[in-house]
């Protein structure tokens, strides 16, 4: 089985470096570079305009961006280790102060991930802690969970906030619940760095990937290790679940993009147009009969593409 998804646009030279995040709410998608803005497209218009650079947002760079389903508040943090929490009022975007999380315990956070709702944010620190802050109680720090110290690469909430998954350069992915407070499952099938995790949309699913080239399924309730997904032939940097979980979306090192049906278990679309490294990709909104996602890395440009359909 295969399907067809074809190129519908580009933000071109959309920043002056790699992109190296993306994050997509309803209407829009944000994106992080080696330099200072953060850059804001519209998905609901066919040729993805660029509606807003954030200047200034990070003064040596932001490597990753994430935002809330509804887009009402993104968070993004920086080269320089700083976190910023944005807000968006009428598809503007601008620093919400009231919800900073500050630089106490913050300056050595590498990954981050944001509560569907936007309340709570989470992060992973390069000496191995997992962090969680209530944003809506002005970032005050509620949780700090330990592992074996080893560097956080990556970091997810599921959907339902029960739960957060953090890989680690060791090749150590864990799961915590944030109702007890306890780590449920510590994962095992990655020898090398994890440079992505996610949840599957209702939380069945744990996806992780890295250097091993190879993309682990965990179930969520047993924690027991049920796929491997093979294809890639370098890193695998980034990885999104469709909105109904039929489908997974990865990038690589490689210059590729995938395509996976869950069910099957296999590789259904591969597209090879960008000849450097994919460092992003997203799933967008769907909109009509079509799926879409986008894509970005090295070339500078944010790629777009939808899903073939008849009629």
């Amino acid at each position: 089985m295969s399907k067809q998804y074809l190129s519908c646009g580009s933000a071109d030279n959309a920043h002056p470096t790699d992109i190296f995040s993306l994050a997509v709410t309803d209407k829009q998608i944000l994106s992080a570079s080696g330099v200072s803005s953060l850059k804001v497209h519209s998905t609901t218009d066919s040729d993805f305009p660029l509606v807003q650079s954030i200047s200034g947002a990070h003064r040596v760079g932001c490597h990753q961006v994430v935002a809330n389903g509804n887009g009402s508040r993104a968070v993004s943090v920086g080269f320089g280790g700083e976190i910023r929490v944005w807000s968006c009022h009428n598809g503007t975007w601008s620093e919400d102060e009231t919800a900073s999380v500050g630089s106490a315990g913050s300056a050595d956070i590498w990954a981050i991930a944001l509560s569907e709702d936007g309340q709570y944010l989470a992060g992973a620190s390069q000496d191995g802690h997992i962090r969680v802050w209530d944003l809506s109680a002005c970032g005050e720090q509620i949780r700090d969970y330990e592992t074996k110290g080893s560097f956080g690469t990556c970091i997810d909430l599921s959907a339902d906030g029960r739960f957060i998954a953090s890989g680690h350069e060791n090749g150590s992915v864990y799961i915590f619940s944030t109702e007890t407070g306890r780590m449920p499952f510590s994962l095992s099938g990655l020898v090398k760095p994890v440079r992505a995790v996610a949840f599957s949309p209702r939380g069945k699913f744990l996806a992780a990937a890295g250097d091993s080239k190879v993309i682990v399924l965990y179930d969520t309730v047993s924690g027991e290790q049920v796929a491997n997904l093979s294809g890639h032939s370098a890193w695998v940097l980034s990885l999104s679940w469709s909105h109904t979980g039929e489908y997974l979306l990865s990038g690589s090192f490689d210059g590729k993009v995938k395509v996976w049906s869950i069910d099957t278990r296999a590789c259904v679309t591969t597209h090879s147009e960008m000849e450097s490294v994919v460092w992003n990709v997203k799933w967008l909104p769907k909109t009509g009969k079509s799926e879409r996602f986008a894509a970005a890395g090295a070339n500078r440009s944010i790629s777009f593409y939808r899903e073939a359909t008849c009629g």
